[in-house]
């Protein structure tokens, strides 16, 4: 439609908040300007907290057909600053999004790979909320980093590295910050609709070309079946394209931790492993899959395969490695710490992140072989220990963390250490008992050995219709 369509729509007399909540809660579809009119109320402060919370439980009951969630997201992403960039960079802007797991280091290792591959990554990450860690967490447990930069900022570093990851600011999507904090407190987290929004706003913001999105499923994901979640991939494609972005979605079971380390500090460890090439299979795979997706919807590979082997190369070569420490001494790391933390041992890499006063190994109850360990439990003790928080703006002890000392398909004898536990003290006995009980051991026989075959954490590709 011109702009004579809309201007005619705005002329139309506004529709109260209470007959916009009303309609919604009827069943009715509402209109883009009607749509436009609450997000406007939700940014200036015209709406009252009571009345956002009406309209978010109707989105959730109701839901929001496919044309509602698309103005829904523009109308979000259109309620504070959108970012400009250089003409040139047009096509290689990209970006990624998980919903959210346990041990989920992905864009730590996936963001300088990218971009030592060309592309321009402005990632937009969040802190972590509930059992799911943030990336926001895990960087600013490196001394000295800075997830606050402006939008000037990041396009210095986007032009001196290829790659930054930051916080929200202010000026971004100001609707979302309130929506946001409204939905965890509303019980109207799970909406699709609302999801769906939330997460394309941000990244309509960025304006960005590309974008992939890792969908978990599982026991320790927001979505526990894997059809729960294709359903959530499905929208956000559909809605991605129409916005246009060139969107593609992955699933990935979220039922044990990704990789062995979970925790802030540990997990930039492991990431570092992982932009060594070396490291867990599983991390890496997810690095490699997400980042060659990215590399052929934007262009620079024929295939996603072909994408695919383009940034394993990068994390082997030594490039992805080398952009992650001109990103970190870009946002505020000192050079000496950013080297030792790239370039330094095991040891030296420990001593910069700092190590937690308790490092005690938990022995399995009797003897099996693993069937899983559950990521869940897991992630519920170490938040209770302090590696995560209840609410916003909470202190949280990057330190406290675990590692699995074993993988599925492993034998383990009675007695034999099967997870190292970082902490500074106050371990409860049932927070032990959980932390065991999450160990799964059968009695299968079958061939011995160290570990059991890395079974694929991705379930399938969602791709855009005609893709």
């Amino acid at each position: 439609s011109g702009a004579g369509g809309r201007g005619a729509a705005m002329d139309a007399p506004p529709v109260s908040l209470p007959a916009l909540i009303r309609r919604k809660r009827d069943g009715e579809r509402l209109r883009d300007e009607e749509i436009q009119s609450f997000v406007r109320g939700v940014t200036e402060g015209s709406a009252q907290q009571g009345q956002i919370g009406a309209m978010l439980m109707a989105i959730r009951l109701r839901g929001m057909d496919a044309q509602e969630t698309l103005a829904l997201t523009r109308a979000m992403a259109a309620s504070g600053r959108l970012l400009a960039w250089p003409r040139g960079w047009r096509g290689r802007l990209v970006d990624k999004h998980s919903t959210g797991g346990v041990g989920d280091k992905v864009s730590l290792a996936l963001a300088p790979a990218l971009a030592a591959c060309g592309c321009k990554v402005p990632m937009i990450s969040g802190r972590g909320l509930g059992h799911t860690g943030g990336t926001l967490d895990k960087l600013e447990a490196i001394p000295g980093f800075c997830v606050s930069q402006s939008p000037e900022q990041m396009q210095s570093i986007l032009e001196q590295v290829g790659c930054c990851i930051v916080g929200q600011s202010e000026e971004l999507v100001p609707a979302d910050r309130v929506l946001y904090s409204l939905r965890d407190v509303t019980a109207t987290v799970d909406s699709l609709p609302l999801i769906t929004a939330s997460i394309l706003s941000k990244k309509a913001a960025e304006q960005i070309s590309a974008l992939v999105l890792d969908v978990k499923f599982g026991s320790a994901a927001l979505y526990p079946t894997l059809e729960s979640a294709r359903e959530l991939a499905q929208s956000l494609v559909a809605v991605g394209e129409e916005l246009g972005i060139r969107t593609a979605a992955v699933l990935s079971s979220m039922d044990q931790p990704l990789g062995r380390c979970v925790g802030n500090s540990l997990e930039v460890l492991e990431a570092l492993q992982c932009l060594e090439g070396r490291g867990p299979d599983d991390l890496r795979e997810l690095v490699t899959v997400l980042g060659g997706l990215l590399l052929w919807q934007c262009g620079m590979a024929p295939t996603a395969e072909q994408g695919q082997e383009r940034l394993a190369r990068a994390l082997d070569d030594g490039s992805a490695l080398r952009t992650f420490q001109a990103m970190l001494g870009a946002q505020g790391v000192p050079p000496d710490t950013a080297r030792l933390l790239c370039a330094g041992t095991p040891q030296q890499r420990r001593q910069v992140l700092g190590q937690a006063g308790t490092r005690e190994e938990l022995l399995a109850p009797c003897e099996g072989r693993v069937q899983g360990i559950e990521a869940l439990p897991l992630a519920r003790v170490l938040h209770e220990l302090g590696a995560g928080r209840t609410r916003a703006g909470e202190a949280i002890n990057p330190r406290v963390g675990a590692e699995l000392l074993v993988a599925v398909g492993q034998r383990l004898r009675e007695g034999e250490p099967w997870l190292r536990l970082h902490h500074d003290g106050g371990l409860r006995a049932e927070q032990r008992q959980a932390l065991q009980d999450a160990l799964l051991l059968g009695t299968g026989t079958g061939t011995t050995g160290t570990t059991g075959t890395a079974v694929s954490r991705v379930a399938e590709t969602v791709l855009p219709r005609g893709a």
